[in-house]
């Protein structure tokens, strides 16, 4: 990455967080300076303290009244806890209300996107930002700016009170905290001369693991671990001198860097100049006392203010994940004067084209309908474009080029809740929610009856499983409800029935079952299926042998359309992959449609 690009990302990162924080910076800004001023105010009775001593000094022989003195400083600490207060409470309120509208307007986003682009992310990167980045832009807009503030406003007062009372002393005081920054100056370079290496060694022993831990059963089958062995463990001793090459030239600079604002070295420098100056007729001891009450003290604002400002790199990075978030293109909504309802559940395919963004083109050109109550089955090699095709019907996407239309109109001007009632799924990739396993069968209908969702279950042929959990429908999935591949979608299936919708579609139900509960929901199916319009994924063509029609997908395109006796007889692509699979000598009886009645 050149100089220009680093720039480009920093001021980039930079952009971000002020995007996500400008609804509240005025009042970020506002709080920040209470507390800065309210620091400021805290701090004066120090100031008096060292007054006080002087006057004593000065007037020893004069009766003294300090108590206006100690009067103003209680008034000033107390103005001062106040203000800080005050811009905790107005930090806090100003991080509720971004931390509220950040979350429903990512929830709302996200109820809005395609529901493909889910199965292209893994559920750790919505976490993540949903949860981790939201807490962390919360600790920096509730607790960075007044602790910021806090941290300026004590070394402004030091600084403003120390050179007003002696600009030399407080020059002397400076050196150290000079040298503070120069060190950590040197520690940023010495180890960003060694940032590359170690970031490469790093990727290297990741992939190394991966390599190693993946696969374990394969190596051990044939003899390989030793070289894995070898290469993983060459992996670990590069990582650990890139490390040490890293932190060698950090470590000793931070440690130096440290050591100079210690409070015991400023206090050291302070007392030696000032018995200098006191020597040379310079100033007097009691000039010394501000400087050995405040100089000290200033240690720690400024070790705070260097550690937030490495913390706000944390920020930046949540900020931009956030900002990427509420970023996702959404499917067209339909404006609600123009939402319409379908009149019946014909489907109809009208020239439907759809590419990724990648530019790929998965589908060209589609064309066909889907009659009330028949089957129709989409069978074709891998990557040919069937689910892709089958979840237009579903909005995981929308078409690129042409429109799928639900009873005569344009599924993007039907509302999302009208959709899903007159479109049920089962899908091969089964998601049941960390909730009761009641809640998720009624998933799509909240208000359903424990006697429906018990109707469902026994439909779907589940019913008895989950009797047989310790708290029967109120089991906890994840925690007391555990279910097999094919269990879990027999739950799906479940859903599906309690939605009671008049088209279905099935992307290879079955693919991840075993033969016991394959046949179970092969049986649930067939018999939730009848008399509905069914869409149905192939992956084994006898099951579809039975379908009303069958559509021939290559390449993105319907190549082949028709029955099953008629593709065959064609000698086209469907019999060639009829001949491959040896459906002949597979087909004993008639099983009907995958997931769908025989027919």
């Amino acid at each position: 990455m050149t100089a220009q690009d680093a720039a480009g990302a920093a001021t980039g990162q930079r952009s971000a967080l002020s995007l996500v924080l400008r609804p509240i910076q005025g009042r970020l800004v506002f709080a920040t300076i209470l507390a800065a001023t309210g620091t400021m105010l805290a701090l004066v009775p120090l100031a008096g303290i060292a007054h006080v001593a002087r006057l004593a000094w000065e007037h020893a022989d004069t009766p003294m009244h300090p108590g206006s003195i100690f009067r103003g400083a209680l008034v000033s600490l107390l103005a001062g806890v106040l203000l800080m207060l005050a811009g905790e409470l107005l930090a806090h309120m100003a991080d509720n209300r971004l931390t509220r509208d950040l979350r429903i307007e990512a929830a709302r986003r996200l109820a809005q996107v395609p529901l493909g682009w889910f199965g292209a992310r893994a559920s750790g990167e919505v976490k993540q930002a949903l949860q981790d980045d939201m807490a962390t832009l919360h600790a920096l807009s509730a607790h960075f700016c007044t602790a910021a503030g806090r941290a300026v406003g004590a070394i402004a007062f030091c600084a403003l009170y120390l050179y007003a009372s002696d600009w030399r002393m407080a020059a002397i005081a400076s050196v150290p905290f000079v040298g503070f920054f120069l060190f950590l100056r040197h520690a940023m370079r010495a180890s960003g001369a060694n940032m590359q290496d170690f970031v490469a060694r790093m990727g290297r022993i990741n992939s190394a693991a991966v390599e190693f831990t993946t696969g374990v059963p394969v190596l051990k089958t044939f003899g390989g671990t030793r070289r894995v062995h070898a290469g993983y463990t060459a992996a670990v001793d590069g990582f650990a001198q890139a490390f040490t090459e890293f932190t060698r030239p950090l470590v000793a600079s931070m440690a130096h860097a440290h050591a100079m604002i210690a409070p015991v070295t400023v206090l050291g420098v302070v007392l030696a100049s000032g018995g200098l100056f006191i020597a040379w007729g310079w100033i007097t001891p009691l000039d010394v006392l501000p400087f050995a009450l405040l100089a000290p003290g200033a240690c720690a604002p400024v070790l705070l203010l260097h550690t937030l400002l490495h913390d706000l790199q944390a920020a930046h990075g949540a900020a931009q994940r956030v900002r990427a978030l509420l970023g996702i293109p959404l499917l067209d909504q339909a404006v609600p004067d123009r939402r319409q309802r379908p009149d019946g559940h014909a489907i109809r395919f009208e020239d439907v084209s759809f590419e990724y963004g990648t530019g790929h083109r998965a589908l060209s050109g589609i064309s066909f309908a889907l009659e009330p109550g028949t089957v129709t089955a989409l069978v074709g090699p891998s990557g040919a474009g069937k689910s892709t095709l089958a979840r237009m019907l579903l909005r995981f996407s929308d078409p690129t080029g042409g429109r799928v239309l639900l009873g005569g109109v344009d599924l993007r001007n039907i509302d999302s809740a009208e959709l899903y009632r007159h479109v049920g799924f089962v899908l091969q990739d089964v998601r049941l929610i960390r909730a009761s396993v009641f809640d998720n069968i009624a998933l799509g209908r909240p208000s359903a009856s424990p006697q429906e969702v018990e109707r469902a279950a026994r439909a779907a042929h589940i019913h008895e499983r989950i009797l047989a959990l310790p708290r029967g429908y109120d089991s906890v999935v994840g925690e007391d409800a555990l279910f097999s591949g094919g269990e879990m979608q027999r739950v799906s299936i479940a859903r599906a029935v309690l939605l009671d919708a008049p088209v279905l579609v099935l992307d290879e139900a079955t693919a991840s079952a075993d033969a016991e509960s394959e046949a179970a929901i092969q049986d649930a199916l067939s018999r939730f299926a009848r008399g509905r319009t069914v869409l149905v994924i192939a992956h084994r063509l006898d099951s579809v042998m039975h379908a009303d029609r069958i559509l021939v997908l290559d390449g993105g395109e319907i190549v082949e359309q028709g029955r099953h006796a008629g593709l065959l007889a064609r000698g086209g692509l469907y019999a060639r992959l009829w001949r491959q699979g040896r459906y002949d000598e597979l087909v004993a009886s008639d099983t009907g449609v995958e997931g769908s009645p025989s027919c």
